[in-house]
């Protein structure tokens, strides 16, 4: 089982390399870019939106909401730009890092407005 786990999170991950290409791509849309690097953004975080120490919650955001944004990415881009991005993927392409500090600042200022908003309503 654990093996089975190993594997889903390796195509996973190669799964974002796919969709940070597709995100580079010329041929797609700004709107489905935006869309992508949403997706980037939180896979890439070193924060969750969710903490993993919270039973059950904190791991099923991993494991239901970034292969949920990997599968509507799929049907968003055009099925070429998808096969060329993975073929890209296969022979080794890379993410960029500043992602991951994006990443990291989205999900803390999302925090930073959830405790705002929870202090606003208690005072």
């Amino acid at each position: 089982m654990i093996e089975k786990i190993k594997v889903k999170a390796r195509q996973v991950k190669k799964q974002i390399i796919v969709v940070y290409l597709a995100y580079m791509h010329k041929d797609v849309k700004w709107y489905k870019k935006a869309f992508l690097l949403l997706i980037l953004i939180y896979a890439m975080s070193p924060i969750d939106l969710i903490p993993d120490f919270i039973p059950l919650l904190g791991m099923l955001d991993d494991l239901i909401l970034i292969p949920l944004g990997i599968v509507i990415a799929m049907k968003m881009i055009p099925q070429y730009v998808w096969d060329e991005c993975k073929e890209s993927a296969e022979k080794g392409a890379k993410i960029d890092s500043k992602y991951k500090i994006m990443g990291g600042i989205l999900i803390s200022l999302i925090w930073i407005l959830i405790l705002f908003f929870m202090i606003k309503s208690i005072i």
